[in-house]
């Protein structure tokens, strides 16, 4: 496996209502990792993590009313401080892009409220879609409520009815002959309808 160069986090975003933020500085808390917290004029606040390298990423959080906004893009280098991140990243449903760098090639993951929604490797002269989220509930919804299956299986029973009332009524052996060998269509297309 490729070793990881550095991770680079561009036009990230966290948004986070004010009641979350001491979930926030739990989710910080790590024997290897120090965090130091500012709070400025503005209620707003400034959290610096700095990993036992000495490597330290700064996370600026603007209040905006009952939210609190931080916005970023650094690059990291350190797998403990970078792991810290992408955790937080996930937890707190950050949006933004992600740049994992190995050698000779690099991984751009887009986040959308804390998931990944595509993820492209780049190499010299190439790229190449490796994933894609596809959001299947409207494909499942319109399956679910598709009815095509019902009505052709009621139409078929319907058929099977009047094909039954002309076997009953008729004399003529050919006719019911023939009325047997639809029947037997109907039966069959009707097993495989509702299987």
């Amino acid at each position: 496996m490729a070793q990881r160069l550095a991770t680079e986090f561009v036009n990230a975003r966290l948004l986070l209502p004010e009641s979350q933020m001491s979930k926030f500085m739990q989710h910080i808390q790590d024997p290897r990792i120090r965090y130091r917290v500012r709070v400025l004029e503005s209620g707003s606040r400034e959290i610096v993590l700095e990993d036992e390298s000495g490597e330290e990423v700064n996370l600026p959080f603007d209040r905006r009313r009952n939210l609190f906004v931080c916005e970023l893009s650094f690059r990291l280098v350190n797998p403990r401080l970078t792991h810290m991140i992408r955790r937080l990243f996930v937890a707190f449903r950050g949006d933004g892009m992600v740049r994992r760098i190995y050698p000779g090639f690099v991984m751009l993951d887009f986040y959308a409220e804390g998931s990944v929604r595509r993820i492209i490797e780049l190499t010299p002269g190439a790229s190449r879609l490796v994933f894609e989220h596809r959001d299947q509930v409207p494909e499942l919804e319109y399956r679910f409520g598709s009815t095509d299956i019902e009505r052709e299986i009621e139409n078929i029973r319907m058929r099977v009815d009047l094909l039954l009332d002309r076997r009953h009524a008729s004399l003529n052996p050919e006719e019911i002959e023939r009325i047997d060998k639809m029947l037997r269509r109907e039966s069959r297309r009707l097993f495989i309808l509702e299987a």
